[in-house]
């Protein structure tokens, strides 16, 4: 009896390791982002943006959802911003990775290429991509935790126009989809400003702007502006502006990338410029998680990975509140029934219906910062509704 009792007892131990073992499962989360050529700051802050949120539920044990514990495991591939390279990365991520959620893409163009993919399988999706078609009622699945243009265009550049006596502006685009969605929004913004946008179209490849650059400061605009370009390329049109002679002021209303502008063109050519700010460094939760960031990656932050930082918690508490991890039509209804979500960025929800007949477009506080000395300094805090 006593060594039946034992054996009883072992197995019954035996059971409850093997059944404690079945609850250990892995969540795969893509991360599908820019990591080589021009875009690659925006890429790498997005991909560790959901390396950092990752690591905030596997010390705790994993991700609590229905009962089980999920180990998450982010899984990068490079698109090199662009579409056939997303859609490759894509089918990889779903068909061979068995992903039900990427981070990504950084690009419109990719985000607008691999969305028959991720529709079809009903993979939610958090694009960075400014273009307003990202994000409609024909993919429900996409999610967009970053202001655009869109977003910020009309504030600031009312603010600007007003209190640096803005009449003209050049303005360099790439000639892709992202280019062309910020070009109309920027232009209609200046308009309605009382200013004028003078335009000029290239490649998104090109490093010589100065046929460009030359072409705008002969209709003797008093500012450029810089939004609709990635780190890489802002800068090369800074440096290449002033070395023109070009002394006016230099504008960035959309798209954090001022340490990647400052690194190309140098402290002297950014003095002064007027940027879009995403980040507050006076915000304690948003300068502690910048802190984070430079010491686990040993590099500068791009203002927009604390959004995809809230981004992905968001989606994680989505899944822990749909109690699923498989049935993304749960998870993507409890996403969209998140309110008054407490990130690093601030409180923020979902919004735009009205705009893009769905509401996926994430609603947060915005900056003007002033660059002295290579680093931002606030001067004006923004609302979709205007900047004080």
């Amino acid at each position: 009896m006593k060594l039946t009792g034992v054996l009883l007892a072992a197995t019954a131990m035996a059971f409850a390791a093997t059944a404690g073992q079945a609850q250990e499962k892995t969540l795969k989360v893509g991360a599908l982002v820019t990591l080589s050529g021009a875009g690659a700051a925006w890429g790498q802050g997005m991909l560790n943006a959901a390396k950092l949120a990752a690591e905030d539920v596997n010390k705790d044990g994993g991700l609590k959802v229905g009962g089980d514990s999920y180990k998450v495991e982010v899984i990068a591939y490079d698109d090199a911003y662009k579409a056939n390279e997303a859609v490759t990365a894509a089918n990889r991520l779903v068909y061979d990775d068995k992903v039900k959620y990427i981070i990504g893409t950084v690009g419109s163009a990719p985000i607008l290429a691999i969305q028959p993919i991720t529709d079809k399988n009903k993979v939610i999706t958090m694009t960075l991509g400014f273009t307003p078609k990202a994000i409609s009622p024909d993919h429900p699945y996409t999610f967009r935790p970053n202001p655009t243009t869109a977003e910020v265009a009309v504030p600031q550049i009312t603010w600007l126009v007003k209190n640096l006596n803005i009449k003209t502006v050049g303005a360099l685009f790439p000639n892709d989809e992202t280019g062309e969605s910020i070009a109309h929004d920027l232009g209609k913004a200046y308009g309605d400003a009382g200013a004028q946008m003078a335009t000029e179209f290239f490649e998104r490849n090109r490093v010589d702007f100065v046929p460009l650059l030359t072409r705008l400061l002969a209709q003797g605009v008093d500012a450029i502006e810089l939004d609709g370009n990635s780190p890489v390329t802002a800068g090369q049109i800074v440096q290449q502006a002033r070395d023109l002679g070009f002394t006016g002021q230099i504008i960035r209303t959309g798209g954090p990338a001022t340490p990647d502008i400052v690194k190309v063109a140098g402290k002297q050519a950014t003095e002064g410029m007027y940027v879009h700010s995403a980040f507050n460094p006076n915000d304690k939760a948003e300068a502690d998680y910048e802190a984070r960031y430079v010491k686990t990656f040993d590099q500068s932050m791009n203002g927009f990975s604390p959004f995809f930082y809230d981004g992905t918690k968001m989606l994680f508490k989505a899944m822990q509140d749909a109690g699923t991890v498989t049935d993304t039509d749960q998870v993507k209804t409890a996403l969209e029934n998140i309110r008054d979500f407490k990130g690093v960025t601030g409180t923020v929800n979902w919004t735009g219906k009205d705009v893009y007949g769905i509401a996926h477009q994430l609603d947060a506080p915005f900056y003007i910062a002033k660059v002295h000395d290579g680093e931002e300094e606030v001067v004006a805090k923004c609302t979709t509704k205007g900047c004080e």
